[in-house]
């Protein structure tokens, strides 16, 4: 077979080899959950290498400057301020939903008004506008890490897929009896997945336009659906209480995850795919085992819906955010409530972990008013 190393990416707590075998691209991540900033990181990639066979000679030094970097970033004290950076005039209806490319030099924002928009970050220029649909367009995202593409699913029942440079529709993916309302990217950027209000989700091959594989098993809306790192598991969540862990390669239903009281509002795998976490509109979140699918513990101490859930990147912390206006911080190991972040009016409905701070999205819609705005902070 034939191996090319194409591309070396950084991410927080690992490395994402991008390569070549037999003419198709592929992708390989290595965490690196012990690394340090007191760590030698040229005894560590050198460890790595002897596990590795793409990390070459050639690529060793590469390799290496790259590590030391996500070392720097670990070893920074800094303390960020946000102040308003720009006020948009995005579209003339209200926003569904907002996304970044992986550099966060452009995002895209999805509207009642039928149409996403492609905007440049810095200056605020609507670079295109990507029109088609024939209703909502309501989920929406690059092919991250390459950003080259965008998928938007509307509530036409479709799902289109597009060129990011040219504005270009090359596909419109058909097949859903109800509205999209989640989509994702696999990590190698080959599959694209929906989920809908008809109890589905769909895997469509992106260079084909084709259906791969249609997952039944709910028996109610599939409303949020996530692939684990490595592209070979995906989790879909549904109003049915339960979130379903399926094989991509044969669209088997592998686990089903049973103990919710309410609906499920969000759910995720972390870094190395040994963990999911869910939450749900019972006030709680949940942590499972990603392998067996059995359930390791309960984290209950919203006062009402939990709205959003997701792991750092090490997978050492869950942040969730509720509709009681707070957010909370957990120890994934403990099971314990290490913050408490308090001062929102409003519930709030995303909530984000990196390496270095927290960040949280109020909900768009305040008091029954949906601004048709978007704000960069």
């Amino acid at each position: 077979r034939s191996l090319i190393m194409t591309c070396l990416s950084l991410v927080f707590e690992g490395i994402i080899l991008e390569y070549v075998e037999g003419g198709e691209s592929k992708t390989r991540s290595i965490d690196l959950l012990d690394l340090r900033p007191d760590t030698d990181v040229t005894a560590l990639v050198e460890e790595i290498q002897k596990r590795e066979p793409l990390i070459t000679a050639s690529c060793l030094e590469h390799v290496i400057h790259l590590v030391q970097r996500l070392q720097e970033k670990l070893g920074e004290k800094q303390i960020h301020k946000f102040s308003l950076f720009k006020v948009l005039r995005t579209h003339i209806l209200p926003l569904t939903n907002v996304a970044f490319n992986k550099s966060g030099s452009r995002f895209i924002t999805g509207s009642y008004d039928r149409t996403c928009k492609l905007w440049d970050t810095a200056s605020g220029e609507e670079l295109r506008s990507l029109e088609g649909h024939r209703n909502v367009v309501y989920a929406i995202a690059f092919n991250n890490p390459y950003g080259d593409k965008i998928a938007t699913g509307s509530f036409d029942k479709t799902c289109k897929l597009w060129s990011t440079e040219t504005g270009k529709c090359f596909y419109t993916f058909r097949g859903h009896s109800a509205e999209i309302v989640c989509l994702s990217f696999n990590p190698q950027s080959t599959l694209l997945a929906t989920g809908s209000m008809d109890t589905t989700a769909k895997l469509w091959d992106v260079e084909k336009g084709e259906e791969v594989a249609t997952l039944n098993g709910h028996s109610a809306e599939i409303i949020t659906l996530s692939f684990n790192t490595t592209g070979d598991r995906i989790i879909t969540g549904s109003f049915d209480h339960t979130v379903a862990v399926w094989d991509v390669g044969t669209g088997r239903l592998l686990h089903t995850l049973i103990g919710h009281r309410g609906e499920i509002s969000s759910a995720q795998f972390n870094w190395d795919c040994s963990l999911i976490v869910t939450g749900s509109m019972d006030k709680t979140c949940m942590l499972w085992d990603a392998v067996t699918g059995t359930h390791i513990g309960t984290l209950a101490a919203h006062s009402k819906e939990v709205l959003d859930v997701c792991f750092d990147y090490a997978g050492q912390r869950i942040a969730t955010a509720s509709a009681d206006g707070s957010a909370r911080v957990y120890n994934a190991g403990t099971k314990q409530c290490i913050a408490k972040l308090e001062g929102h009016e409003d519930e709030i409905s995303k909530v984000s972990l990196c390496s270095c701070a927290l960040l949280i999205w109020l909900n768009f819609e305040l008091q029954g008013s949906v601004p048709n705005t978007f704000r960069c902070f």
